[in-house]
């Protein structure tokens, strides 16, 4: 299994959405998409449209050190 790294820290909500939502798109299934983002609104932006996503077989979160977060995303 592959994993693909996407840095979205930094960037606004919701831009951040749907970068995460592109690369999903195009990450084969199986395969495992890193997303890094800030914490606060794009966390839960993210981490709620991904919770509901048929696409996402595998979702996990992990909080940073430095208060941003990263979604380990495994397509389903």
């Amino acid at each position: 299994m592959s994993a693909t790294p996407l840095d979205l820290r930094g960037t606004p909500c919701p831009l951040n959405l749907i970068r995460t939502r592109l690369a999903l798109e195009k990450v084969p299934a199986g395969s495992t998409l890193i997303v890094q983002l800030d914490g606060g609104e794009p966390d839960q932006l993210v981490g709620e449209s991904l919770r509901s996503s048929a696409e996402v077989g595998v979702l996990e979160r992990l909080q940073q050190p430095d208060g941003s977060v990263t979604f380990s995303i495994t397509r389903a």
